[in-house]
């Protein structure tokens, strides 16, 4: 959506991108600019760079980049309106009024109510006579009320439309109903009815305090269709792969980590017995948006999945998706009982305290899934579980971790560990022959190798592409160079979104206005982010000839273009005359 340019103009300059971003991430300066680690994906090494002098950000990691309203969306999970109420609300500005925003505003704040009126309407039947069994079985499950209370648990009726009715006399629209995902709709005569019936019900927070969504566990399993747990829709407020179960109570724990399970009532068992930093996925699995979450509130998280064959598997793929954004992994198998939920009850807090201590690392972990495919009394048996720990082995960057457990290996298999050490280190050559290749395949292709990282912008025309880089990130720094540009016209332009950059920098510098990133409109995340990288890249002196030169490129390739595509028109239109086809 469009706001004046002078509102962003001067919500942008109350709003020092060095500030906002130092709220979330440590900075310290470097020459001209401020770095510090990425907040966006894991890193030991600052690639993270903020540049006051032009208002931008960029990571060199993993290329998110912009101004200080594409961070705010970023960080918070915001779209573009959202984050210009954000950072109006920051700097105490007024928000100038605008139709499409406060429609859409105004209707994140129906449902944030709504969800929010649904909560109270299903905490007050939990201790109706309708909800007796279901308190019952919540204080069987070791849940007091204190507990009941600070999750906000509840009980949705066995009713086709209590809940419909007892909305609607609040004021709430059919319409509203359907938006916030609580409803269903007959196919029949197009009637609602409650989506959750005859269950506990756990409201899903999200980490500002607003109820989004909710989880609810079946109380009746005489049906053996019905799904034991049944979570929310995707709505304009929930969104199952960037929110996880109980993080708005755990990221203000003090224990260090926090503690990662599959359901709802593992969650609750855990802060129950006093591990206030457990969280869990909603009924989908871990995805990269949750791992992105994970890393803003902590650096290590602890894996207790269930000990059956799916919640190992679900393990195993949690693993590097949360290694690679930067997470220390622990995995925690649990003795004598399926889930955390059930270990508490069995055995107390202290036990499972002691459980935490002696968690394994993800190596060990990942060893002892190895080791149970294989019964290696059996030679052939015993040669495989080797050589499949030594190709994990060899992934360590660290040569005294790929000592330590190729000795462990190598006393389990039988082997001496000079021989595990030649098994390791042909494993290790083979992957960085692998890695080497696939490099080589990328730099011997370098129009490829030019094109930006994100899928969605394509260079068809690599030598106009880096000119018209060349003109946005000069005309970045200093935007009188534009007058230079003579009559260079976006549609010159070979990608869209430079044309389209292009276009905007020459208007506001003709209207008189500053000229940056933030100040952008239309611009997608990716895009904000490209058109950062570009402006990131260039230092040293203003050079009006480069500019010049660059403007040049992009008019000489756009004529050939032209040339070559009249040409083209030209040879179709022979080849039709010559078939008898053409008749214009």
């Amino acid at each position: 959506m469009a706001f004046p340019p002078s509102f962003i103009d001067e919500l942008v300059a109350r709003n020092p991108i060095e500030d906002v971003v130092g709220q979330y991430v440590s900075l310290k300066r470097s020459g001209s600019r401020q770095v510090g680690l990425c907040p966006f994906h894991g890193e030991k090494t600052a690639s993270f760079s903020v540049s006051p002098g032009v208002g931008l950000y960029y990571c060199f990691g993993c290329h998110k980049g912009g101004g200080v309203i594409n961070f705010m969306m970023e960080i918070e999970g915001l779209n573009y309106a959202d984050a210009v109420h954000a950072l109006a609300k920051r700097v105490g500005m007024q928000v100038p009024e605008d139709e499409q925003y406060q429609s859409r505003y105004r209707a994140q704040e129906r449902l944030w109510a709504l969800s929010k009126e649904a909560a109270r309407f299903f905490y007050a039947k939990l201790y109706a006579p309708e909800g007796a069994e279901a308190l019952r079985y919540a204080r069987e499950r070791g849940m007091p009320k204190s507990t009941l209370t600070t999750f906000g648990v509840g009980y949705a009726p066995d009713s086709w439309d209590s809940l419909v009715k007892a909305m609607k006399q609040k004021g709430y629209t059919e319409q509203e109903l359907k938006d916030s995902g609580l409803v269903t709709v007959s196919q029949k005569n197009g009637n609602l009815f409650d989506r959750f019936r005859d269950r506990l019900m756990f409201p899903i927070i999200d980490v500002r305090g607003n109820i989004i969504g909710f989880g609810g566990r079946i109380m009746n399993n005489n049906d053996p269709n019905a799904a034991k747990y049944l979570n929310s829709p995707e709505t304009l407020i929930f969104n199952k792969r960037k929110n996880l179960f109980a993080l708005n109570l755990a990221k203000k724990s003090k224990l260090g980590y926090l503690i990662l399970v599959e359901g709802y009532m593992d969650a609750v068992a855990l802060h129950q017995y006093g591990f206030d930093c457990a969280v869990a996925s909603l009924g989908t699995a871990l995805t990269e948006e949750h791992a992105a979450l994970l890393t803003r509130y902590t650096d290590q998280v602890v894996l207790i999945y269930d000990s059956d064959k799916a919640g190992q598997n679900a393990t195993q793929r949690a693993i590097p998706i949360l290694e690679k954004a930067g997470l220390q992994v622990k995995v925690l198998k649990m003795k004598d009982a399926k889930d955390p939920d059930e270990f508490l009850k069995k055995f107390g807090a202290d036990k499972f305290k002691v459980l935490l201590e002696d968690a394994s690392n993800r190596v060990e972990y990942q060893l002892n899934a190895i080791r149970r495919q294989y019964d290696i009394r059996a030679d052939d048996e015993r040669i495989k579980f080797i050589q499949e720990s030594a190709e994990l082995i060899s992934t360590l960057g660290s040569s005294v971790q790929r000592e330590v457990y190729g000795h462990r290996v190598a006393e389990e298999g039988k082997i001496s560990f000079e021989a595990m050490q030649m098994e390791i280190e042909k494993a290790r050559k083979n992957r960085l022959r692998r890695e080497k290749k696939a490099q080589e395949k990328i730099d011997l292709a370098p129009a490829r190798s030019l094109q930006p990282k994100s899928r969605t912008i394509r260079y068809d025309d690599v030598k106009s592409a880096r000119a018209e880089e060349g003109i946005i990130a000069l005309a970045m720094r200093e935007s009188a160079l534009l007058d230079l540009a003579g009559e260079l016209k976006a549609e010159e332009f070979s990608v869209p979104l430079f044309a389209k950059v292009y276009e905007q920098m020459q208007r506001r510098h003709r209207e008189g206005l500053g000229v940056s990133v933030a100040t952008l409109e239309d611009l997608s995340g990716d895009e904000a982010s490209h058109i950062a990288m570009i402006a990131q890249g260039q230092s040293g002196p203003v050079n009006e000839q480069a500019f010049k030169d660059c403007a040049a490129i992009i008019r000489d390739r756009h004529r050939k273009r032209s040339v070559s595509s009249d040409e083209d028109l030209l040879a179709l239109r022979n080849r039709k005359k010559e078939s008898g086809g053409y008749h214009g």
